[in-house]
């Protein structure tokens, strides 16, 4: 099959965060969405990667000269043994899960919640790939296909190093759990993927944050992490709550041990620190920032002994726990590597991509070209012919641009002091918004903020919105800068930056930015370009485009939703300006 024209489906088959994506003949990637994002259904909890009408239209689109076929999964298909044992015992059943525990796991969360994880995983493995193969039997009935079951850790790592600009790498995934444990290691190198080392049992950084974001009163299915992170930096360290986390879990060479005598004792302490419905989110911003510091002391201890394996001076960073921005950002300062890479979709919609260039890369040995950095633009466009209907019969003022110069007017609009929601091209791939399903404003405004907070996002006050920076001037905004192409790394604004732009400064002192370069995205790259020319200022600020507990905007229906429905001002898709009357000039 390796001389025929065969493409490559990769499955995230997880519960939480399925996705889907495709890899070409040549190892070129052509098309990678998480399911939340059609289905505008946060997480997408519990549905297949693979809807029977999308994946269809996916596959004439992208892959209708097939010859040949290779479904990639994200998970081994024996499943670990004390999954098989827990549903043996009927504890992965609705009774089971209702009335019947087991013995209680050394970890941090509850064996309810912990099987319930379990049963859903079963489910969701069982599920992914059925209608795909419907599909595939009815569209390509001549073509062969052949399925693949990859460690779901390994799908990490591919994601993390085949995506990176690295030659070699010393690559760690950081996650809730894998087949056997949480953590695991890999020497990259000449395009292969080495493990060099993993840690099996319950012990979880991963658990541990979802622990915390529940302690503090937030979700953590709803995948509220963010909101534990953004609120962290309101608080200071308590002392007793540290020692008692300090005392909890210990590192055992590149894994985690559990102090036995004293983790149950310290967790029920933990407990009476549980921020209770009637209180407000600041409540818990001592518990959060505590455990913020908690998981970053841990990482930074483990990823420098991890270092001290010698394998390479480049880190490339996969797992859930990779999505912490605010640790992503001291890592380089706080560990001996010097230069770090995070994926655009580090956790489990990642894999999906992760396991189609596994299946691409076990076909093609020594096939791995010069290295060369993701572009995070790989999902779905908006139809045009959505554009015009609302143009035609939405009642706003319409401008268009057919020959150049949106960037200038939106430029404008911002200049002014209005918000605007901004769609180009192909959706992001990942969780942050990096210039194509974007919302935007002045960074140079705070007002703007508590405005986007109340009036456009319906979000906490707590947390903070992110700078969008010209590459050329990070070293004058940023201590320390770093290029993120992703959106994936928090660091500290020099002193004499922060009066400039105090809409994108979080309480800390710091800003999860990304920087912009014309290579990456030529039209962000000009409406940055447009702003800075008008305001001298290059930044500006970046959210996604959303309302708080949705994912970003898929359709143009979508964005329309939210436009109509918020306090946005403004709306460019493509080349064309819509605005509501009086909101604009």
């Amino acid at each position: 099959m390796n001389e025929t024209r065969t493409y490559y489906i990769g499955l995230g088959a997880t519960f939480h965060d399925p996705a889907l994506a495709l890899v070409g003949p040549g190892g070129e990637v052509l098309f990678a969405e998480a399911a939340e994002r059609p289905l505008q259904s946060k997480r997408a909890l519990n549905c297949p990667p693979d809807a029977l009408d999308r994946v269809a239209a996916l596959l004439q689109d992208h892959c209708a000269d097939a010859q040949g076929f290779v479904v990639a999964r994200n998970w081994r298909k024996r499943r670990p043994g004390y999954e098989r044992l827990a549903a043996l015992l009927g504890w992965l059943t609705p009774e089971g899960l209702r009335f019947r525990s087991g013995r209680r796991l050394h970890t941090w969360l509850e064996g309810p919640e912990l099987h319930h994880m379990l049963a859903c995983q079963r489910q969701a493995l069982g599920r992914a790939g059925l209608d795909l193969a419907r599909v595939l039997r009815r569209d390509f009935p001549a073509v062969p296909v052949r399925f693949r079951y990859y460690d779901h850790h390994l799908t990490h790592a591919a994601l993390a190093c085949y995506g990176s600009p690295f030659e070699e790498a010393a690559c760690a995934v950081l996650d809730a759990y894998g087949e056997e444990g949480s953590l695991a290691f890999f020497a990259y190198r000449d395009g292969r993927l080495t493990p060099c080392g993993a840690a099996r049992g319950p012990q979880s950084l991963g658990l541990f944050y979802m622990k915390l974001t529940e302690l503090c009163g937030f979700h953590w299915l709803k995948g509220e992490e963010w909101k534990v992170m953004g609120l962290a930096a309101h608080g200071q360290t308590d002392p007793q709550l540290l020692g008692w986390l300090r005392a909890m879990v210990r590192l055992e060479g590149l894994g985690l041990a559990t102090c036995y005598p004293v983790f149950f004792d310290h967790l029920r302490r933990l407990e009476r620190h549980r921020r209770r419905p009637e209180q407000a989110p600041e409540s818990a911003a001592d518990l959060a920032h505590t455990g913020q510091r908690f998981f970053v002391e841990t990482v930074t201890a483990l990823l420098t002994r991890f270092h001290a394996l010698g394998l390479s001076e480049h880190l490339a960073l996969g797992g859930g726990c990779a999505l912490n921005s605010a640790c992503n950002g001291l890592l380089l300062a706080q560990t001996p590597f010097r230069s770090l890479y995070v994926p655009p979709a580090p956790a489990d919609d990642g894999t999906a991509l992760g396991a189609a260039l596994l299946a691409f890369h076990d076909d093609h040995p020594g096939r791995h070209g010069a290295p060369r950095l993701l572009s995070p633009y790989l999902g779905s466009r908006m139809g045009d012919h959505a554009v015009e209907r609302y143009a035609r019969y939405g009642g706003l003022a319409v401008r268009r641009f057919p020959d150049g110069g949106v960037e200038a007017a939106a430029a404008e609009l911002l200049a002014a002091g209005k918000i605007l929601g901004w769609v180009q091209g192909r959706a992001e791939f990942g969780p942050r918004a990096l210039g194509n399903r974007s919302i935007l404003a002045d960074p140079r405004r705070p007002e703007l903020g508590k405005r986007l907070t109340t009036e456009v996002k319906f979000r906490e006050p707590f947390r903070p919105y992110a700078p969008a920076i010209l590459h050329e001037f990070g070293p004058a905004y940023f201590e320390g800068y770093q290029e993120a192409p992703y959106m994936e790394r928090a660091l500290p604004f020099r002193p004499e930056a922060r009066g400039r732009v105090p809409a994108v400064v979080h309480v800390d002192g710091t800003g999860r930015l990304q920087t912009v370069k014309r290579e990456w995205n030529p039209r962000f790259h000009a409406l940055l370009t447009e702003f800075h020319r008008r305001t001298d200022v290059p930044v500006l600020l970046n959210t996604s485009f959303n309302v708080m507990g949705k994912p970003m905007v898929h359709s143009v229906e979508d964005a329309f939703a939210v436009f109509l429905g918020s306090g946005l001002d403004a709306l460019v898709i493509g080349d064309t300006l819509f605005s509501k009357p009086g909101s604009c000039p």
